[in-house]
């Protein structure tokens, strides 16, 4: 079953706990109030007696069902279809892991979906059974709560991936190979966050849109706009993570490429004298081949001073060619 929680809530105070949906639909019709359902990851038909109740459009069902949707607010008549994506920093992997909260709000009744194993959902309704007070301004309560959850939540995902872009600068000057790699998952992770982020501001325009029409009340209205602060902050610093991610690639490509030039530079040199000495050992090679060749008319090999004289080529040259070589810097 995947129904998590099911509770009817009269005057802001749980009156009863249904164990079915129908039982929820029974108590909603015989005593009033506002229904609040929880449901993880629903089937077909648990979502179509749902829709069938509460008169959820055909295609905010749809998209519940299937899941995979961006951030959205879509209201349908009286209706709302809310579309959240929850995240939260895992430690033991340094990565940020992203859910999927899909609300459907209307007069009487919210409903609640999870993709994603997260408890933002079940903390939000502990905080408000706690407060029944803000709990009976109904389903506007419920989403508003659930949006300052999750944009909350949002603070300890800012803070390590921060943290995470202070270790990459250290890495860089460190000469680490695997820097590169981890700065193009944290760039990945960051545009997943963005795009987690970037449509709440449009998302709250439209919810205070209906402030007026639908009598949200002034505390609410109140939160909600507290909620848009706290996003404008989350986007700007997330913002700043991708332009610091796209400096350090720029860095570690410049670090990289002097790195490799430094090592070009090192090889250059020692080719440099690697090929002075085959030149200089090549200078008396060449006059002792020339003379072991023992042609019959070679007046050097019957004169007195040939032998010296041979020698004495082979040094000169050697002499003469480190002396060039020494002077280029080669050696």
């Amino acid at each position: 079953m995947t129904i998590i929680d099911n509770a009817v809530y009269v005057d802001g105070v749980r009156t009863a706990t249904p164990h079915s949906l129908e039982q929820t639909f029974e108590t909603l019709s015989e005593h009033g109030g506002m229904a609040w359902i929880g449901l993880y990851r629903p089937t077909k038909d648990e979502m179509a007696a749902v829709a069938h109740e509460f008169g959820l459009h055909h295609l905010a069902v749809e998209d519940a069902v299937s899941a995979h949707q961006r951030p959205k607010l879509e209201r349908y008549d009286h209706n709302l279809f809310t579309v959240l994506r929850p995240a939260r920093y895992l430690d033991e992997t340094e990565t940020v892991e992203f859910g999927e909260l899909h609300v459907f709000t209307g007069p009487n009744f919210v409903v609640t979906i999870r993709h994603a194993e997260t408890g933002g959902v079940a903390r939000v309704r502990k905080r408000l059974e706690e407060r029944p007070d803000l709990l009976r301004h109904g389903p506007e309560a419920v989403l508003y709560a659930l949006l300052d959850q999750v944009v909350d939540d949002y603070a300890p995902v800012v803070a390590g991936l921060e943290n995470d872009i202070d270790e990459i600068e250290d890495q860089l000057f460190s000469g680490d190979s695997a820097v590169s790699r981890r700065i193009y998952e944290l760039a990945r992770e960051v545009i997943q966050f963005q795009r987690a982020i970037h449509p709440l501001p449009d998302m709250m325009v439209l919810l205070e849109k209906g402030f007026e029409k639908y009598g949200v009340d002034i505390e609410l209205q109140r939160s909600l706009r507290d909620v848009e602060d706290h996003v404008q902050r989350v986007i700007s610093r997330a913002n700043s993570f991708r332009d610091l991610l796209q400096n350090a690639l720029t860095l570690d490509g410049t670090l990289t490429a002097n790195r490799q030039n430094e090592a070009s530079a090192a090889q250059n040199e020692q080719v440099k004298k690697i090929s002075s000495w085959a030149a200089i050992l090549f200078a008396p090679s060449f006059v002792a081949g020339v003379y072991g060749m023992n042609f019959d008319h070679m007046p050097e090999l019957h004169w007195d001073f040939g032998y010296p004289l041979a020698v004495g080529l082979m040094f000169g040259a050697a002499l003469l060619m480190y002396a060039i070589f020494k002077r280029k810097g080669w050696l």
